[in-house]
């Protein structure tokens, strides 16, 4: 393997800040990960690094699809061996470890479930005691905002801004009564249980902090107020000892506000801790010059908690374009237009990067060698795809939207992972209730509801409820008979899958699974086609394979480590869960992407079209009179970051569309473009004293120029 590319000197700088706690503010395509991952080669270095053990290190992402890259990338610089044993996952699964080691230590079991969100959508109605289920998913995201706040039923019932929040608090109080009794816990449980656990006990705290030497975090500015806290109380408040982390993030790309992650975690890190190394990285290897400058200008306009400016080698590159659409489907087509001209004409050609970094050119200079992954069509939000959609199957253009029905949110594979959860936790009344009616099996809501009285009344979960020798005086004998039949066959399943290990005894259990409860068949009898059924059943398979490649050792765990020993089946359900609620399944097609800028956000690509620039979209509808002026200037800022974190996603050429006119409910009404497109101030960018027949001809001798540089380097190197 050739010896990786030096690192520029603030990179440098960070991966041999051994210190203390350290900052990097990682500007977009600045870097970040290479930074994180040779940091984690330097801390492994016996002598001249910190020395540590794999064990002691762990480094903290947002998604699965991040810390798997981040584990290939270490395991590229340091090999397997050396790399065996890092604590690499989200902070979800870094949660799950804490409680499954540690749990007990605030009453939770080892074997505890984690809720999905239909399942927690269920609770609330019960909870509630309510069956209109958006009231439910309003509980459900008001419920979880307070979690991220840290906040207990009683704090948010103290600080309700009126009878909607006051009555949220009481449910929010019933809900958790509930989890605690079904040993259970929902996604933000993952982070504010650890917290509290840590909060509680000492010797726990200590074992943690003594164990873990460094902890990276990557993109920080996304952290809410409860992560926050958790990598506080794993790494020490430094008043002690010194806090060993490293921060990575960019507060110009804080995004996601309103799911709890708060910008003032980045204000908090040099007064918490006074020590704090705070190192800027601006160089960017991913876009031109125009693109910088423009993306400069536009969050120029927010306050600054700290400097940092992008800058690249990359030269000009192609203008930003701006253009108009007289509707929707004239913008589209414009779009479609656009993407087609550039496939023809072979895009730009620009000029080569600095070493080791990702040169912002097409791969060739002919049209064949631009691809349709190549292109990103980016908005606010998700119903501006439609018209997009429409135009590029008109054309066709193959393409995907970004953030469709997960694999995993399908019934089909609920269905299966509702029996798995119930192996782990037969406490788990939601998975409980999804098994024994999926497949139907002569077991009805009123025998369910005469059970879930039962256990209500002796207080024991639905599982336990069914084997009481008392249960006959509240069921007919037959009903009884039925649901014992069901809880010996989990019994003997749960049995099975404890002592299944390895891959190939894994996809004979399962498929045997299967074929008992007669699931294929079961897909056939709720579907009207065959095709949709088999279909189904082919997703089913898939998900076999999936689990049975975890058993087998083929695939490192999400939610832990580098080791990749053979599992049983009930192990891998010990932590389906998680693994499930932040999957991502990569995508290799040759499609062009749809997406909204929250979901392009780490993502980039040669040619970036934002569309629907318009005020009221991006930024959007910032005439809410329920905020405050303080909150409305907040959602500004925040909305400058979104349209800073789209332009920053191209390369090499970024057009900007706003629509003249557009449509609003049923009504079709003025545009106006977005005040962002002036903040970019691409006047300025325009040659003085030129004519635009001029600059227009100037630009193509410059495109002509590097072609044929281009064209001369290739030469050069076949010679």
């Amino acid at each position: 393997m050739s010896s990786p590319p030096s690192l520029n000197a603030a990179q440098m700088q960070a991966v041999h800040h051994l210190s203390g706690p350290c900052l990097v503010l990682a500007g977009a395509g600045s870097g970040k990960t290479r930074v994180i991952t040779h940091k984690i080669a330097r801390l492994l270095q016996p002598g001249a690094g910190a020395g540590l053990e794999a064990r002691q290190i762990a480094a903290i992402t947002f998604t699965n699809k991040a810390a798997a890259e981040m584990r290939e990338r270490i395991k590229g610089l340091v090999g397997g061996k050396a790399s065996k044993g890092l604590i690499i996952s989200t902070f979800h699964a870094l949660g799950v470890r804490l409680l499954r080691e540690d749990g007990a230590a605030i009453g939770l079991k080892p074997q505890f479930s984690i809720l999905d969100s239909d399942d927690v959508a269920g609770l609330l109605r019960d909870a509630g005691g309510s069956s209109d289920a958006a009231q439910a998913r309003r509980w459900q995201w008001t419920i979880s905002l307070w979690k991220n706040q840290g906040l207990e039923p009683e704090q948010a019932e103290a600080q309700a801004a009126n009878d909607d929040e006051r009555i949220a608090a009481r449910v929010m109080q019933r809900y958790q009564e509930r989890l605690a009794a079904y040993q259970a816990v929902d996604f933000d449980d993952l982070i504010g249980l650890p917290v509290a656990m840590l909060q509680r006990d000492e010797a726990v705290r200590a074992k943690w902090q003594a164990s873990l030497g460094h902890v990276l975090v990557d993109e920080y500015q996304d952290t809410n107020a409860q992560q926050y806290e958790l990598l506080r109380l794993l790494v020490g408040d430094g008043s002690e000892r010194t806090a060993m982390f490293t921060a990575v993030g960019d507060d110009d790309q804080s995004i996601y506000g309103w799911r709890g992650a708060t910008i003032d975690n980045l204000k908090r890190l040099p007064l918490d801790y006074p020590k704090l190394q705070v190192i800027a990285l601006e160089q960017n290897y991913r876009s031109t010059g125009n693109i910088l400058r423009a993306a400069n200008k536009v969050i120029a306009a927010n306050p600054k908690i700290f400097e940092k400016k992008l800058w690249s080698e990359y030269g000009d590159g192609e203008p930003v374009q701006v253009v108009e659409g007289d509707s929707e489907e004239h913008e589209a087509e414009r779009a479609v237009s656009r993407i087609q001209a550039l496939r023809a004409q072979g895009g730009a050609l620009l000029g080569a990067g600095a070493p080791g970094a990702a040169v912002p050119t097409d791969r060739s200079g002919g049209g064949q060698g631009i691809e349709w992954k190549d292109f990103a069509i980016l908005y606010r939000a998700n119903h501006q795809s439609r018209v997009f959609e429409q135009k590029l199957r008109a054309a066709q253009i193959p393409y995907k939207v970004s953030g469709g029905q997960s694999y995993f949110d399908r019934a089909e594979i609920k269905d299966l992972c509702a029996w798995l959860r119930l192996l782990v936790n037969q406490d788990d009344d939601p998975a409980f209730l999804r098994a024994v009616t999926t497949p139907k099996r002569g077991i009805g809501h009123q025998t369910l509801a005469s059970l879930g009285s039962f256990a209500g009344q002796w207080k024991t979960s639905l599982y336990e409820a069914l084997f009481a020798e008392s249960l006959g005086t509240a069921l007919s004998a037959k009903a009884v008979g039925s649901l014992h039949e069901f809880g010996r066959y989990v019994n003997d399943l749960e049995y099975r899958a404890r002592q299944t290990v390895g891959g190939e005894d894994a996809k004979a259990l399962l498929l045997g699974w299967l074929k008992d409860i007669g699931y294929e068949q079961h897909l056939h009898d709720g579907e009207d086609s065959a095709k949709v059924a088999t279909a189904r059943w082919s997703n089913v398979l898939d998900f076999v394979d999936w689990i049975a490649k975890r058993c087998g050792g083929q695939i490192t765990q999400e939610a832990g480590t580098f080791e990749a020993e053979k599992k049983s089946v009930l192990e891998v359900a010990q932590s389906i869960a998680v693994i499930i609620s932040l999957a991502e399944r990569g995508n290799d097609q040759n499609v062009l992407t749809l997406s909204t800028l929250h979901a392009a956000k780490g993502l980039e690509w040669p040619h970036v079209q934002l569309v629907g620039v318009n005020e009221g979209l991006l930024p959007f509808k910032l005439e809410d009179e329920s905020l405050s002026v303080e909150a409305l200037a907040q959602r500004l800022e925040e909305e400058r970051r979104l349209m800073y974190v789209g332009i920053t996603r191209a390369r090499s050429t970024l057009t900007v569309s706003w629509l003249k006119r557009r449509k609003r409910g049923r009504e079709t009404v003025a545009g106006a473009p977005s005040r962002f497109i002036t903040e970019m101030k691409l006047d300025e960018e325009r040659a003085p004293g030129l004519s635009p027949r001029e600059r227009l001809k100037a630009q193509r001798a410059e495109l002509a120029a590097r072609a044929a540089a281009a064209s001369a380097a290739t030469a050069d190197k076949q010679g």
